[in-house]
């Protein structure tokens, strides 16, 4: 295995399980430990992880986004609701803002029954996942396509969503925390969500339940900003009650509470 796969399949493990041990990857790749402090310590030198005696972390609040392959395999089932969860909320005719988020992907997958719809969308992953869609009208804002996010972004991509009008938005983040609001890895994924933003009637916040009270380096908004969070389960009381106050929507699968 060359090293840059071994990286990779680094990256999606400690991604996926928050933490990994030196000695438990030199087992299961076959190699050295001084070859993964090796591995560890590029990972760590773009970004991505944070070094602990023994291992590394997931770097939780760095403003260097994960490769979309990675982030793709985290929380799946909870995405896969979610996108469920959207599907209600549109209706045919309607026209879309996506961002290119993960979670935005499973909503596309989701959605290809509904007629006529018009979607905007700045991912090149939805681009392909809705191209064998007919009678749709599929938009992409242009921009520079930015490395390993299969997300364009720039002023091309703004000024693109600027020049529309959405009655819904359904993006996602990086962090939401109950001070600073939503949030994201870097300024262009947070420029360009807040261009949709400003562009959407309805604002929908697709978020699954590991990215609350999380902080990240970007903010996008504030909470009062959003009109429905959508969520995998029932968020913590104290996020219900803030919801309350700002008059957000909080959708989730209300089956959990029965089981």
């Amino acid at each position: 295995m060359l090293a840059v796969e071994r990286r990779k399949r680094i990256l999606e493990k400690v991604y996926e399980e928050k933490k990994v041990i030196v000695s438990g990857l030199s087992k299961e790749f076959k190699v050295s430990e001084e070859t993964i402090r090796r591995d560890l310590e590029k990972l760590a030198e773009e970004g991505h992880i944070i070094k602990s005696y023994g291992g590394a972390v997931i770097n939780e609040i760095g403003n260097i986004d994960l490769p979309f392959n990675v982030r793709w395999k985290s929380n799946t089932l909870g995405k896969q609701k979610i996108a469920e969860l959207i599907r209600e909320e549109i209706k045919d005719g309607d026209h879309l803002f996506l961002d290119a988020s993960t979670t935005a992907v499973f909503i596309a997958k989701n959605i290809k029954m509904k007629k006529h719809l018009t979607i905007l969308t700045n991912s090149i992953e939805n681009l392909l996942e809705l191209s064998d869609v007919s009678g749709w009208d599929i938009i992409s804002t242009g921009g520079l396509l930015k490395a390993g996010s299969m997300a364009l972004v720039g002023k091309k991509a703004s000024d693109s969503i600027e020049g529309y009008h959405a009655e819904k938005l359904f993006f996602s983040c990086k962090g939401l925390d109950l001070e600073k609001g939503v949030l994201e890895g870097n300024d262009e994924m947070a420029g360009i969500k807040q261009s949709m933003i400003q562009s959407a009637a309805r604002v929908y916040l697709a978020v699954d339940s590991s990215k609350f009270d999380k902080v990240a380096f970007s903010r996008i908004c504030p909470l009062s900003r959003l009109d429905v969070i959508v969520t995998d389960q029932k968020p913590e009381e104290r996020w219900m009650q803030v919801m309350e106050e700002y008059g957000i929507q909080c959708i989730y699968d209300k089956r959990k509470e029965w089981e």
